[in-house]
């Protein structure tokens, strides 16, 4: 019998494995699985027809077993980051709760453009059994549950009814995750029932397939409009996004930049696109960016975006620019590129970029410009070197980040998520390779710090297992999810992690108060109903799951931990306190739009609602 006459009788959960299992990739020449493995937990809605069927693959397609399913959905996001986007984990929890408790990774990845498969329980097509367990009943629309709420959070949805299905579903799903132009997190849904029916599948569909990820050409006439005005700038700037990493085009946009002289800034996920040194990396930009940086881009009469999606804190609210400055926005994706009447070039950027040099053969930025850049970022370096010295003041983030910056590997990996560390690590974090640092502020998710370092790791033991991944963490994330620690130690996934406590969340304490507003209900001894207030042992608790750990009073200290921590094999946990009013950042900030009171009774607000809407006039409104 022919192969495509042949078929094989598969469970719909069996045929969903064994298909991930054939998925390939290539990356650098070498074919690996697409799909590094997964997440999971079980409960009644997946471990008996999916656990079934991953128990048979576990070695090809190894499972690591959750604590929390949101953390696994951070973890998944954390592991896809390391690789680019060049493969990924899908998460499986069971039905109801197990499943919910996925929608903010789902939502991380959505925000931040990362594949994730998530592999989740649902109710019984049959309906024979209604109402079940952790079902939600929707009395007017009876196929209408849980799972539903995850489509707003993901790039592709299904529920699967019928086991033939997943033979259009599966490929829909892995075509959507691969695009850079459609990358997110895809859903199927899996009735408990559906997952054991058995069904004849073609055998060819379980054919081994390699993978390649689309490198879309720009349309030469974008590139020529875009070249007309490029060549007409006296004073142009490169913003680069992480979508420069993602599409593998560091080399290109350094090379476009040295050629043409054009001074380059970051966006917080394009952090590490450049080494700190490099003589055109003017800076962060934004809200949470450096002077030099915001300077030029106030100054900056065409604006080249690569690979961003131009959010709040990237734009200073969109108050960084000059209304007169023009866009060329080079992305992958249409609804990118065309942000804020940018004249766009819709393609990859490895490719666009290279193709835009040729077309402005001869432009080079004028050399009183880039002087000008440069004198900025020497001043912005003087700045930092000064902010992240230790010395006679209480201790702060920003030392914390200093020491451990001068004491580890260039390519050891960084992680920062939600609070004030963000800020902190892409202002004062001096990048000594390329794609070591994780800043993750698409979604800013407190939690993902630990977790999603956890999947960072899982994957940079496939790529560099030598090397180290940082966590910078508050006390605020670390409680509201640091079970990891454990798993990372079970797994045998080394991390440092530093935890540096504030008593509260403190950066939001900070904003209340430059807002006018009186310290309420942020740090812990701010709280009218915590009268005795306290802190967690945070050593003990990251002992109790298996970590080393230890306590430092001050940055001296903690460099010798750290040094300790770079020595061992095992997740180590550093916890140092940090002042919450003292030793914040305070340069290198844009405008930020944020909701105040227009009518208040007290002055202190009201005042503070006119100083910030002073600024507003500098706003660009979508032009």
């Amino acid at each position: 019998m022919s192969l495509e006459n042949k078929t094989i009788r598969l469970t719909t959960a069996q045929a969903i494995i064994r298909w991930l299992s054939c998925q390939y990739i290539e990356i650098e020449g070498q074919e690996l699985r697409v799909c590094g493995g997964g997440f999971g937990i079980f409960g009644h809605g997946n471990v008996t027809c999916l656990g079934e069927a991953l128990n048979t693959v576990h070695e090809e397609l190894p499972l690591y077993r959750g604590q929390n399913e949101q953390s696994m959905g951070f973890a998944a996001a954390g592991y896809s980051k390391q690789w680019l986007r060049r493969r990924f984990m899908f998460c499986t929890a069971s039905a109801g709760p197990g499943t919910s408790n996925l929608l903010t990774s789902a939502a991380l990845a959505h925000a931040n453009r990362l594949p994730m498969l998530l592999l989740c329980g649902d109710a019984y097509v049959t309906r024979l059994p209604d109402p079940v367990l952790q079902q939600m009943e929707n009395y007017g629309d009876p196929t209408f549950g849980v799972n539903d709420a995850f489509k707003p959070v993901v790039r592709y949805w299904d529920r699967i009814t019928h086991p033939a299905q997943i033979i259009q579903s599966l490929p829909n799903a892995l075509a959507t995750m691969l695009d850079p132009a459609d990358c997110g997190p895809a859903f199927i849904g899996l009735p408990q029932d559906v997952q054991g029916w058995a069904y004849d599948y073609p055998a060819a569909m379980f054919e081994k397939k390699v993978h390649r990820i689309r490198r879309q050409s720009p349309d030469i006439h974008e590139i020529v409009d875009a070249a007309a005005l490029l060549k007409t700038a006296e004073r142009p700037m490169i913003i680069a996004g992480g979508g420069v990493q993602y599409s593998g085009a560091v080399a290109e946009l350094t090379a476009f930049a040295e050629e043409h002289q054009i001074p380059v800034v970051e966006t917080i996920a394009g952090r590490a696109n450049m080494v700190a040194t490099h003589p055109l990396n003017i800076g962060p930009i934004g809200v949470t960016g450096s002077n030099s940086a915001n300077a030029i881009a106030e100054q900056a009469d065409v604006i080249i975006a690569i690979g961003t999606r131009l959010q709040d804190f990237t734009t200073g609210s969109w108050t960084a620019f000059s209304k007169q400055a023009k866009f060329i926005s080079i992305n992958a994706a249409r609804h990118d590129a065309g942000k804020h009447m940018s004249l766009p070039v819709v393609g990859d950027a490895k490719l666009s970029v290279k193709q835009l040099g040729d077309a402005v053969q001869g432009y080079s930025g004028p050399t009183s410009w880039v002087d000008e850049a440069k004198d900025h970022r020497a001043k912005w370096d003087a700045y930092v070197a000064e902010n992240v010295l230790p010395g006679n003041r209480p201790n702060s983030y920003a030392m914390a980040i200093g020491m451990v910056n001068e004491l580890c590997d260039k390519r050891d990996r960084v992680i920062a998520a939600a609070g004030g560390l963000p800020a902190e690590v892409t202002a004062n974090w001096r990048t000594q390779d390329i794609g070591t640092v994780d800043v993750e502020f698409g979604f800013s998710c407190m939690g993902y710090e630990i977790a999603g370092a956890w999947g960072a790791r899982i994957a940079q033991a496939q790529q560099e297992p030598d090397q180290d991944t940082i966590v910078f963490v508050g006390d605020g994330s670390y409680m509201m999810l640091n079970s990891d620690i454990y798993s990372s130690v079970l797994s045998q996934k080394k991390l440092i992690i530093l935890v540096l406590n504030n008593g509260g969340f403190a950066v939001i304490n900070k904003l209340q108060n430059n807002t006018g507003n009186d310290s309420f209900n942020n740090l812990l001894a701010d709280c009218p109903t915590i009268p005795e207030p306290f802190s967690v042992d945070f050593e003990s608790n990251a002992r109790s799951q298996g970590a080393i750990a230890e306590t430092v009073s001050n940055p001296a200290e903690l460099g010798e931990a750290f040094k300790r921590a770079k020595a061992s094999d095992k997740t180590h946990v550093i916890c140092m306190n940090v002042d919450p009013y003292i030793g914040w950042t305070t340069e290198g900030h844009t405008w930020w739009e944020c909701g105040t009171p227009h009518i208040t009774d007290n002055e202190n607000v009201r005042a503070a609602h006119v100083d910030w809407e002073s600024s507003r006039s500098k706003q660009r409104q979508g032009v």
